[in-house]
């Protein structure tokens, strides 16, 4: 098969061109199989679903983990000139399609064993994709297919915590002094919003700092009853004492009933390893400026990275700020570009 910019293209496409929301990812499973067998790769869904494709059998392996599944909402498929609309355009069936095009227009490498993944449920905070990975490989290199821009290496990600507050209390008249359950819940919010603030002081970098977000809220009478549920979202920092939080927040629940999940450490790589260095090289040999970021959201690096202990980055074209919206979109010159990133890069990791 020859595997030009216009392959390249269709493949992203035809990616981009089939939902795969968390839980549902099969059909976009096939359609990464389906391509990887075509160029060679040795290529199936596994247990937990997620797309695998292998080529080479070196002892050394280098794992390219991206992720095949989206967030919900759709984005209508479109070209625009050079930008290319769709959910998962950017976040992040972009980077996963460049992965599979740079592996399958180098081919087998001596003494490489090139692996990538296109990983299920990352959105979905369980990281089931991830996690079934871990104790079956142990790579010597690590890439992760999220959004970095075609000129930068992403080296950390925040952490995660996700929150959910019930409270349920007998209904009351409006025109009484007794405190709702929705006033109730906000009081929570401000407690929680003040002891973060205070743990912030001093910081000024983000990558440094408790961020907490509300995620969902609903405020509804029941019958007799008066409920509210919340989710609040955490990004912590690489300093976080999960137990002194969850100590203070039980003091600010009163009745209500809280729960915790999703969690996940924060975490950060090394920039000074081969696979680092190689990246370096590579984006100035394209004629970019070797950037590096750490993000205030999460990825399945948060997952493998302290399991696995080996050179670990992200890496993949696109904006990432664009990550689930409504305008999500992809540059196809900058797709193009990381694809030979990408095989530059593999490239002198080989050798």
């Amino acid at each position: 098969m020859i595997f030009d910019d216009g392959q390249a293209v269709l493949l992203l496409q035809e990616l981009v061109g089939t939902p795969s929301i968390s839980g549902d990812e099969a059909a976009a499973v096939a359609v990464a199989v389906r391509w990887m067998c075509e160029l060679g790769f040795v290529a199936d869904a596994d247990g937990v679903g997620n797309a695998v494709g292998s080529l080479g059998d070196g002892p050394r392996e280098l794992l390219l983990l991206g992720h095949i599944d989206t967030v919900p909402g759709q984005v209508p498929i479109r070209r625009e000139g050079d930008l290319f609309y769709g959910r998962g355009s950017v976040d992040a069936k972009g980077p996963l399609s460049a992965f599979i095009a740079a592996v399958g227009r180098l081919g087998a490498l001596p003494g490489l064993r090139l692996t990538v993944v296109g990983a299920v449920e990352e959105e979905a905070a369980t990281s089931r994709g991830a996690r079934y990975l871990l104790d079956r490989h142990q790579p010597e290199f690590v890439i992760i297919g999220e959004p970095s821009g075609w000129e930068s290496v992403t080296l950390g990600y925040k952490g995660r915590l996700l929150i959910d507050y019930e409270l349920t209390r007998g209904l009351t008249h409006t025109a009484g002094q007794d405190v709702s359950a929705a006033e109730q819940a906000f009081a929570f919010w401000q407690s929680l919003s003040a002891w973060c603030e205070s743990r912030n002081a001093g910081l000024d970098k983000a990558f440094d700092r408790i961020l907490p977000s509300i995620r969902t809220i609903t405020a509804a009478p029941q019958g007799l009853y008066d409920a509210t549920h919340m989710t609040l979202s955490l990004r912590l920092p690489p300093v976080f004492d999960r137990e002194d939080f969850e100590v203070a927040a039980r003091g600010w629940a009163g009745d209500a009933q809280l729960s915790y999940r999703g969690y996940e450490a924060a975490y950060r790589a090394s920039a000074r390893t081969p696979l680092a260095s190689a990246f370096r090289a590579a984006i100035r040999q394209q004629g970019g400026r070797a950037g590096t970021l750490v993000k205030t959201g999460t990825s399945d690096m948060n997952v493998v990275g302290p399991v696995w202990q080996c050179p670990i980055l992200a890496y993949g074209p696109g904006d990432s700020s664009l990550d689930h919206t409504p305008d999500e979109h992809i540059d196809l010159r900058e797709y193009l570009r990381a694809i030979a990133v990408l095989q530059d890069a593999i490239t002198r990791l080989c050798s």
